[in-house]
């Protein structure tokens, strides 16, 4: 049932995905945050980064187990900043969705938490296969496997990733991790070239 439910969305996105390489950008801004994100940090911080990734992209994880940390530190916790993170699926572009829809359908507060896991786990991908993985998202989700599975089958979560991807698209996005600190291109996912983007902008 569950592996159903998956590839339902994974192969209602797959196909929006491919062909996707390395960090590039045209000068568009990306859509604005509106209640449907997911956003760590104080609403009213005067800085927002707005992340694009993906749960299968090694050098987003290596952004989210390395350098996120010190990051939130520096910048999140003390209210400065606001993290919004944002899908667009990489190949495997069906794994990359399939975990994506997961974690949309998690409980709000438990997102980054579901993200965290596929983050610190996807190395495992190519040793355990996904079905560990997926079953490790789930079980931070705050929500039973059915209430996943149900949700996984409806509408309304393919509506939203197909959402993620086309703003990703529209903003001239073609790689993760892609970075924008108050609508301005920062490829480099590094704590270094973020904080060169974000200091300027805290400065009276």
């Amino acid at each position: 049932m569950m592996r159903r439910a998956l590839l339902a969305v994974s192969f209602a996105v797959a196909a929006m995905t491919t062909g996707l390489a390395a960090p590039a950008f045209a000068a568009d801004a990306p859509p604005p945050v509106t209640a449907q994100d997911h956003v760590l940090g104080r609403a009213d911080a005067p800085v927002t980064v707005i992340e694009y990734a993906s749960f299968t992209c090694s050098h987003c994880a290596d952004f989210h187990n390395t350098v996120l940390p010190a990051f939130k530190a520096k910048y999140i916790d003390t209210g400065k900043v606001r993290l919004v993170h944002r899908n667009l699926p990489t190949q495997p572009a069906n794994v990359a969705a399939a975990a994506a829809a997961v974690a949309l359908c998690a409980a709000p507060e438990r997102y980054f938490e579901v993200a965290a896991v596929f983050m610190r786990d996807q190395a495992n991908l190519q040793t355990t296969g996904p079905q560990p993985w997926f079953a490790a998202g789930i079980a931070a989700s705050g929500k039973t496997r059915e209430q996943i599975e149900t949700c996984l089958e409806g509408p309304t979560i393919r509506a939203a990733l197909d959402a993620q991807i086309e703003g990703a698209r529209a903003a001239g996005v073609t790689g993760t991790p892609s970075f924008f600190v108050n609508g301005t291109a920062v490829v480099d996912h590094s704590l270094d070239a973020l904080s060169a983007a974000i200091d300027p902008l805290l400065r009276p």
